[in-house]
């Protein structure tokens, strides 16, 4: 008896890519470039990764190419969801999500910061602070972009300008509060009253 084929199931990078294409056809090359920007700001894949995965979506049927020519170029493939595809993303989106198990090394070294040289801790902590201050002014920047760009569409929930807030929300409230965790921590390290009265 032959047993029926299981579904094909994406990883999360598919899942992800099956995300970009919800908001239209785009080439690898375009699908590699919003994997950085916005996607990279809360989810990784290295560069190698895609491809196969894009060949993977496809022999699954929830996505497909057309090939557009180019003359002074190698033609490109563009891909685009297929139905099946959509339906995928809409019952991944439904799913219960696991909470994140978090792995933070400089949150693991403030927890034995007490064995530390309190000046030099200092400085790692300045320094990640003046990190988290530069991806928070940049998560700023784009919010001011995104709301001149799309005006009220960022409020809707059915335009995929609504993800795009909502994710630079989360970065925003991420980056302010371990940037402000990170000064508080060196001001602690170098003595300072105001840290430890918690002003």
């Amino acid at each position: 008896m032959v047993e029926p084929s299981k579904p094909f199931v994406p990883s999360t990078l598919g899942y992800a890519l099956l995300g970009l294409l919800a908001r239209g056809a785009q080439s690898g090359y375009d699908l590699t470039q919003g994997l950085k920007n916005p996607v990279g700001y809360f989810w990784s894949a290295g560069h190698s990764q895609i491809y196969p995965e894009l060949a993977r979506l496809e022999a699954g049927r929830l996505i497909h190419h057309h090939v557009v020519e180019q003359t002074e170029r190698p033609d490109k493939k563009v891909y685009a969801l297929t139905s099946e595809g959509s339906a995928a993303l809409t019952d991944w989106l439904g799913a219960p999500t696991a909470v994140p198990r978090k792995r933070d090394e400089l949150v693991l070294k403030a927890y034995s910061l007490w064995h530390s040289n309190p000046a030099g801790a200092a400085q790692m902590m300045r320094e990640h602070a003046a990190v988290h201050a530069a991806h928070l002014a940049e998560f700023e920047t784009r919010l001011t972009w995104l709301t001149d760009e799309a005006g009220s569409a960022i409020w809707q929930l059915d335009s995929k300008w609504f993800g795009v807030h909502a994710v630079l929300r989360r970065g925003i409230g991420y980056e302010r509060e371990y940037r402000d965790w990170c000064e508080w921590m060196a001001g602690c390290l170098e003595g300072s009253s105001e840290a430890k009265t918690g002003e």
